[in-house]
């Protein structure tokens, strides 16, 4: 749901703006300020408060609104408050910022996107939407047909520079009924490309899938009295989509499950009972859910409590899984029919709802080292997603898909054995497919967690290289991963780099362990391993 733009002088009336996660160090939700005021709200006003005091350093000028994104208050009161802004009504693309204030108000500090000052001549576009649109499909990519596109105006700051453009997304359908999407930005006075990337948020399985065995699965009696895939605690459901081109689909489509004896699936490969499918989304989907709720108090994908939408047999022979942000849903492909079954193991559901985490807090844009931080964030906590279930039958692992893509689709050691990945930050890291890109991330969770040189863990032997030849020594999964969610919600913006990645999570360490600590001085370690400085 969109959120209301307020001004800064306007007051902030208390349950309006509730999108944020009010995780902290020790991950304690904050109890309510007297008088009725929420803690929540009380932080947002004195952000605002900070912004308009100190409106040089945010870079706050006249036609500016701001959009209260997302809100932490840790447990000692710290609070921070992450805004959008708008341009004389227009989103700025790359003008996010994050509030960072003491607990009676003060400022503490800022974390930025790349634009810093907003101001433009004219919103007036040269090229009109039209032209822009028609353009946009000309050049899309991978579309086989039912292609659309929808021009939006924006001011487009991502690269430091603020000027007008277009931002157009063209939606279709892929060569196999999967749903595909590009967006398309161009200067809006003189048509020229900005740049362009791909919507869907993509783990792509090729190998055979195992199941999590037998498992207890969340079911609701209905009134008719069969049981239904509605999961009644974390509100999540899981339907069929019948193979149906799913471009457009939303809350409403396919066919929910439902059973009369609440016993579902038959625990085979390439199974006939279309719900064998459903049992491993549905319960993996609340696997995931449990992780974000019990490890960090994000209370589901936005921390507003919704459930999403799960869909399985999506598309024709679709290999793959994604999450989309315009549905508020996951769906799952039935595998090529011939050697790869549906991708619905633990990780890779668990990639696949943290890419809506991502895009709820940091909203890392989808290109560049950006887009490979995005698809490492998913990597790292989808994998330990895999270590919270701790199913006998899906061990845990540092191989990401090794369940649905035998032996695995990437791992975390040595990212480069995929023959594809970067072990370590290069000038041209961020040149790679997003996938690839993801290595450096990758590689350094490895090593904070593990450390480096040869280790055997649950039965798997890994090898970790370092780019300088250091020696690194692990502080464990836990605490790195909690690490990177921290710098994730709290310090990483819409354009963070890997640089920008160092930064947010030694922040991040300064805040959970203190900047003495050996947690501390294992991420900078860790990222120096991995060529990031």
């Amino acid at each position: 749901m969109t959120r209301p733009l307020l001004a800064l002088s306007t007051m902030v009336a208390a349950g309006v703006l509730t999108t944020g996660a009010l995780a902290a160090p020790a991950y304690s939700q904050p109890q309510a300020a007297p008088h009725g005021i929420s803690v929540r709200d009380t932080a947002i006003a004195r952000a605002q408060a900070n912004v308009t005091r100190h409106a040089d350093t945010f870079g706050f000028g006249a036609g500016q609104a701001l959009q209260v994104k997302d809100v932490v208050v840790d447990a000692d009161g710290t609070q921070h408050v992450r805004f959008e802004r708008t341009y004389r009504g227009l989103p700025v693309v790359g003008g996010d910022f994050v509030v960072h204030q003491k607990a009676d108000g003060s400022l503490k500090g800022s974390s930025h996107a790349r634009a810093h000052k907003v101001a433009l001549a004219s919103v007036t576009p040269a090229v009109d939407a039209k032209g822009t649109a028609a353009g946009a499909l000309r050049r899309s990519r991978g579309l086989v047909r039912d292609a659309r596109s929808t021009p939006e105006l924006i001011v487009w700051a991502a690269d430091g520079t603020a000027r007008l453009a277009w931002r157009t997304t063209v939606q279709g359908l892929g060569d196999k009924g999967q749903p595909h999407g590009e967006v398309f930005v161009t200067d809006a006075r003189s048509g020229a490309a900005i740049e362009n990337y791909e919507t869907e948020r993509e783990a792509t399985g090729t190998g055979h899938s195992e199941y999590t065995g037998d498992v207890p699965i969340d079911t609701t009696l209905q009134a008719d009295g069969t049981f239904a895939l509605i999961d009644p605690t974390r509100k999540h459901i899981t339907k069929d989509a019948h193979n149906v081109s799913a471009s457009s689909l939303n809350s409403s489509s396919g066919t929910l499950f439902t059973d009369a004896d609440n016993v579902w699936g038959d625990g085979r490969k390439f199974s006939t009972d279309r719900s064998t499918a459903a049992v491993d989304a549905h319960v993996n989907t609340a696997k995931t859910f449990d992780y974000y709720k019990s490890t960090f108090g994000r209370n589901g994908i936005k921390n507003d409590g919704r459930g999403a939408t799960v869909f399985v047999h999506v598309g024709t022979n679709w290999d793959n899984a994604q999450w989309s942000d315009s549905c508020f849903c996951m769906m799952t492909g039935d595998g090529d029919g011939v050697t790869d079954p549906e991708q619905v193991d633990l990780d890779t559901m668990g990639h696949e709802m943290t890419h809506g985490v991502t895009s709820a807090t940091a909203n890392l844009r989808y290109s560049g080292e950006s887009g490979g931080l995005n698809e490492a964030t998913s990597d790292i906590l989808g994998t330990m997603v895999e270590w919270y279930a701790n199913n006998p039958v899906d061990t845990p692992d540092y191989l990401f898909s090794d369940q649905s893509t035998p032996p695995w689709l990437r791992r975390f050691d040595k990212p480069s054995l995929d023959g594809r990945s970067a072990d370590y930050w290069s000038k041209t890291v961020g040149r790679l497919d997003v996938h690839n890109s993801s290595g450096v991330g990758n590689h350094w969770f490895y090593l904070a967690s593990e450390g480096s040189g040869t280790k055997t863990i649950n039965g798997i032997t890994y090898n970790s290289p370092t780019y300088n030849g250091s020696t690194v020594t692990g502080i464990g999964n836990q605490k790195a991963s909690a690490i990177w969610y921290r710098a994730l919600t709290v310090y990483m913006t819409s354009t963070t780099d890997y640089k920008g990645a160092r930064v947010a999570t030694l922040s991040a360490a300064k805040d959970l362990y203190g900047a003495t600590s050996t947690e501390y001085a294992t991420v900078a370690a860790a990222w120096t391993a991995v060529n990031v400085a």
